[in-house]
C-alpha cells in the first residue's frame, strides 16, 4: 500500500518531489492561486515559512486554476509569487483539486474532515492541510487565515522535536 508520502508531485520546473522529501517535518499544503481575492494569504504562508522552517516545516502551494483564478503559467506563478510576495517556499505544477483529474495527493488530503467535521471537496482557494511528521492531516478551509490561531497551534504541535 502506498502511504501520502509515495504521491508523485510535478515540481515548477518539471523535476519530481513527493512528500517524502519532506519526512520528519510539518507540511502545509495550499492550493494557491494568483487572481483570487485571497492572494494576500501569500504574504501571511511566507510568513509562516520564515518564522517556522528551522524548525521542521515548511509550506508548498498548489497552484490550481480549478476556480478560473490562476495565471496561465508556470512561469507567470513564479514570478507574480516571487515579485509580489517574496516567496521563498516551494511552489509546484499547476493541479486539480477537484474532480476525476484532481491531483492524487488531494484525492488523499480531502478525506480529512474540517474542523466542522466536513471532509470531500476543496471549496475554494487557499484551502490548508496540515500534514504532521507522523501524516496525520489537519484541513482548514480557505477563509481561515494562515495566521489564525488555530493554524498556528496545529503547526506548534505538530513541530518535530
Amino acid at each position: 500500500m502506498t502511504g501520502i508520502d509515495d504521491i508523485p508531485i510535478t515540481t515548477m520546473d518539471g523535476g519530481s518531489t513527493s512528500l517524502a522529501d519532506y519526512a520528519g517535518k510539518a507540511v502545509l499544503v495550499v492550493n494557491v492561486a494568483s487572481r483570487c481575492g485571497l492572494a494576500p494569504q501569500y504574504g501571511k504562508l511566507e510568513e509562516l515559512q520564515r518564522q517556522y522552517a528551522d524548525r521542521g516545516f515548511t509550506v508548498i502551494g498548489f497552484p490550481s486554476n480549478q476556480f478560473l483564478q490562476e495565471l496561465s503559467t508556470n512561469e507567470a506563478i513564479s514570478e507574480y509569487c516571487s515579485t509580489t510576495w517574496g516567496i521563498t517556499f516551494p511552489i509546484v505544477d499547476r493541479v486539480r483539486v477537484n474532480g476525476k483529474h484532481e491531483h492524487p495527493l488531494y484525492t488523499e488530503l480531502k478525506k480529512t474532515p474540517d474542523a466542522s467535521g466536513k471532509a470531500g471537496r476543496v471549496s475554494w482557494n487557499f484551502e490548508k492541510f496540515l500534514v504532521a511528521p507522523d501524516r496525520s492531516v489537519t484541513r482548514f478551509r480557505p477563509t481561515t487565515e494562515p495566521d489564525d490561531p488555530a493554524v498556528i497551534a496545529a503547526i506548534e504541535s505538530a513541530l518535530p522535536g
